[in-house]
């Protein structure tokens, strides 16, 4: 199973780069306020769109990323203080006597 995720990842990646490598021609990037840049090749808009869309893809997810580390060392912390109490001796009840529980008929 390794070794075909392993494959796979080297096909995407060949196919990634053979699609980056045929799109270098320059483009003209418009901003706003009618600001363009021209000649910037297309593989660097495209790397940097791609890298934009991972930062703000890592800020949108990173409130539940820092929620589910926060809960898993919580219930850590729980399992070892049950796993410390689960270690002590149990404290032995004193004994009672069975007359306090129900006590014995008259004959």
């Amino acid at each position: 199973m390794r070794y075909l995720v392993w494959i796979l990842r080297l096909v995407v990646f060949v196919v990634v780069l053979m699609f980056a490598l045929k799109n270098t021609g320059p483009v003209d990037v418009s901003f706003f306020a009618d600001h363009v840049v021209t000649g910037v090749p297309l593989i660097v808009v495209m790397l940097a769109v791609f890298v934009l869309g991972v930062i703000f893809g890592l800020l949108i997810a990173a409130p539940s990323i820092m929620r589910r580390r926060r809960e898993a060392a919580r219930l850590r912390r729980e399992l070892v203080r049950l796993e410390e109490k689960s270690r002590q001796p149990a404290v032995p009840a004193a004994a009672v006597a069975p007359e306090t529980i129900a006590p014995l008929a008259p004959l």
